[in-house]
């Protein structure tokens, strides 16, 4: 598991977190919601070691973050985050082979496990025909999928996402989501939507202002009332197979749940 416990940051005289707390368990999606400057992004920072917090820890099964080497962390947690080597001249191939670098010892060369690693994780997101395409000549969406399958070929034991399906159209948004699911490790994911979290998400912890103010599954966190004092706008509430969505609008009318 990945626990955080009493994280605290901040940007100079600015707090960003305030005593957040999490955990992401075995086999689980954990969703992290908030509105912009909440502090999704930092807290995931601190669950790889990008951040230090200025009080609390992070354990990575049960071993402090603080603790351990980059090369050791690479080895459990793959992160895709927002910043992309946009201007990188490698091939698709060779970007994606990157994510292999954690498991090859000092000065050994890429073999034919490695090789098939990065075929299936580009086949996973549907970007196996870019293999030979420049990273750089790739649209928005395009790399976007390919930074995921970067992540997929690092063969971790958790994975960690901010926001993995900007750029994506529709399809793609839930194409990745559903293999974040299904493949055999922990997620953590920033995400802006709350039906896709509601829909591919099993944990969430909603972030406000720097302090988490709930934690729970997607029938206990997207809670109409809770949603409009945190986001400032009203949302009715139904199910759709099993999972809460939302249906926005503003505050003044409409109730707080579709009849069943």
């Amino acid at each position: 598991m990945i626990v955080a416990e009493g994280l605290q940051f901040g940007y100079g005289a600015a707090p960003v977190l305030r005593g957040v707390a999490l955990t992401a368990r075995p086999g689980r999606v954990l969703g992290l919601l908030g509105p912009n400057g909440s502090g999704k992004t930092t807290a995931l920072r601190m669950l790889y070691g990008s951040l230090r917090p200025a009080a609390g820890r992070v354990t990575l099964d049960g071993r402090p973050l603080a603790t351990l080497t980059p090369r050791e962390v690479s080895q459990q947690v793959a992160v895709v985050v927002q910043e992309s080597d946009a201007e990188s001249m490698l091939t698709v191939h060779e970007m994606v082979a990157l994510g292999r670098l954690p498991r090859l010892k000092t000065f050994q060369r890429a073999g034919a496990d490695d090789h098939r690693a990065v075929a299936e994780a580009l086949a996973a997101v549907g970007a196996g025909h870019l293999a030979r395409r420049r990273f750089a000549e790739l649209s928005g969406g395009e790399r976007q999928r390919v930074l995921v399958a970067r992540a997929l070929a690092q063969e971790a034991e958790f994975l960690l996402l901010d926001e993995p399906t900007n750029h994506l159209d529709i399809r793609y948004q839930h194409e990745v989501l559903h293999l974040v699911r299904t493949v055999a490790t922990s997620a953590v994911v920033v995400l802006h939507d709350l039906n896709l979290a509601a829909r591919y998400c099993d944990d969430l912890v909603l972030l406000d202002a720097g302090r988490v103010v709930r934690t729970g599954s997607p029938d206990e966190v997207l809670d109409p009332g809770l949603i409009a004092e945190v986001y400032g706008i009203g949302a009715t509430r139904a199910d759709a197979g099993g999972h809460p969505q939302l249906l926005f609008h503003p505050l003044h009318h409409a109730p707080e749940r579709l009849p069943a």
